[in-house]
């Protein structure tokens, strides 16, 4: 996952100089833990037709076993984030390794459908507790700007692996062994995360406060904003529970800023946004997760409902978009080394949104040779836009609240990941290759959207020091 060491060259007549056995274990930690996160959303997505055929479940149970898991996930992160700081980013990280992994062995022992989402809810809250908690780490382990920008790239490209191996893996698995196989590949990777923390000197501590009711405010807007999304879909907008829905999630939102305005101890400050740079890149960062794995839940459908491929074929039909994910993600934390955030953000954002739009060309007779070649600049732009937009969040926030921050930044990105499921399989509904082009036109019209903010508002270098 990495090229060169993290530290990157080193300065004409020195000696390189390798990192602390302790760092580099903290980034291997960060690294399995993203890692797992991601690979447990993308490996998924393949698997859903086996699974609704064992389970019994239509598309509206599939999406919230990719939902029930995001959804509670993305709530959670925010006062999780609080959580790394108070008890210790290495503390945390531990302890949600330790969650992911039992919570992953019950899935993949689920004898129901409604068994499954209650142990992926079970598992979204653990990961709530890993990803903040990673980010946070590597954010303290490596306090020079450059560093932290080469360690990111670092961080972010175990995503990628992630998301490249995700479908593969899962088509494989599900397609020889079974879907239940596709959950028991994270215990491995828990038990090592937590034998690489065990090589980590403890995270400091920060006296921060839980914010109970701010806690709850986002957790219901959350729940209630997907569930109406997803039950638009099935029963239209106008039917009373979506009203409903909506109308709880716009009465909670209001709350929670609220709730946050008059906190003593908030747990997002709103302060925070004064920062252009952190309210942009939050944006940004729940457009470009919405359009991702929006698109990777439909394609996955695509594939197997419309053109009529095996899992396993499925999951190697992605590996071109996603193989370049991971490359271009340590390129683009060269690029923000060299010319800061904001180039390679704006960038990456622009072939994203051009590669979105040309996938309005897929339909039932499309070759597969074209498919692939046309989910190439997909693939290259979300690898492009993902560390550049990280760095320059991490890099406007204080050391003592990157917990915080970390669970602030993933928190949209993962809502993001839980609206993207949730609108995409709703137009999917009336004609599947007709949702599939507003899918696409939609996440490309709102990508093109966040390149614009990017380029107006994201500051274009780096601080000279973040310790």
């Amino acid at each position: 996952m990495t090229t060169g060491g993290v530290l990157g060259p080193a300065p004409a007549g020195t000696e390189r100089v390798r990192p602390p056995t302790s760092d580099r274990a903290a980034l291997l930690a960060g690294c399995l833990a993203f890692f797992v996160i991601v690979l447990d959303i993308t490996v998924v997505s393949v698997a859903l037709p086996s699974i609704g055929r064992e389970l019994h479940g239509g598309l509206a149970g599939l999406e919230w076993i990719i939902d029930g898991y995001v959804v509670v996930f993305s709530a959670l992160l925010l006062s999780s984030g609080t959580l790394s700081d108070r008890v210790g980013a290495s503390r945390a990280l531990a302890a949600g390794f330790i969650g992911f992994t039992l919570a992953s062995a019950a899935c993949g022992l689920a004898p129901a459908l409604a068994f499954l989402l209650a142990a992926r809810v079970v598992q979204g809250a653990a990961a709530a507790a890993m990803l903040p908690a990673s980010l946070a780490l590597v954010r303290q382990t490596f306090t020079d700007a450059k560093k932290l920008a080469r360690a990111i790239a670092i961080w972010t490209a175990a995503g990628g692996v992630a998301v490249a191996a995700g479908p593969v893996v899962g088509g494989l698995l599900t397609g020889t062994i079974g879907w239940r196989a596709i959950f028991f590949v994270n215990v491995p990777a828990g038990l090592l995360g937590v034998a690489a923390l065990s090589r980590v000197k403890p995270s400091p501590r920060d006296p921060a406060h839980f914010d109970l009711p701010g806690q709850v405010a986002a957790m219901v807007a959350v729940a209630a904003l997907a569930i109406g999304i997803i039950q638009g879909g099935r029963q239209g907008f106008g039917s009373p529970v979506v009203v409903v829905s909506l109308a709880v999630f716009a009465f909670a939102a209001v709350a929670f800023v609220a709730v946050e305005r008059r906190a003593a101890a908030p747990m997002v400050p709103l302060g925070i946004f004064a920062s252009k740079t952190v309210s942009s890149t939050t944006v940004a960062g729940l457009i470009v997760s919405f359009a991702f794995y929006g698109q990777v839940f439909v394609l996955s459908l695509f594939f197997q409902q419309a053109l009529g491929h095996s899992p396993a074929v499925t999951g190697l039909m992605f590996v071109p978009m996603t193989a370049v994910v991971a490359g271009v993600n340590l390129l683009a934390g060269r690029l923000v080394q060299r010319h800061g955030p904001r180039l390679p953000l704006v960038a990456g954002l622009l072939v994203f949104a051009v590669g979105l739009l040309g996938c309005l060309t897929f339909g039932h007779g499309t070759p597969i040779a074209v498919i692939e070649v046309l989910l190439l600049p997909v693939g290259i732009g979300a690898g492009l836009t993902v560390p550049p937009l990280t760095t320059a969040f991490m890099d406007d926030i204080p050391a003592g609240q990157a917990g915080l921050g970390a669970g602030v930044l993933n928190s949209s990105r993962q809502l993001g990941s839980a609206l993207g499921v949730a609108v995409s399989g709703a137009l999917l509904d009336a004609n599947f290759v007709t949702g599939l082009h507003l899918s696409f036109l939609i996440s490309g019209g709102t990508v093109l959207a966040a390149a614009v903010l990017a380029l107006r508002y994201v500051r274009p270098g780096l601080t000279r020091t973040l310790g």
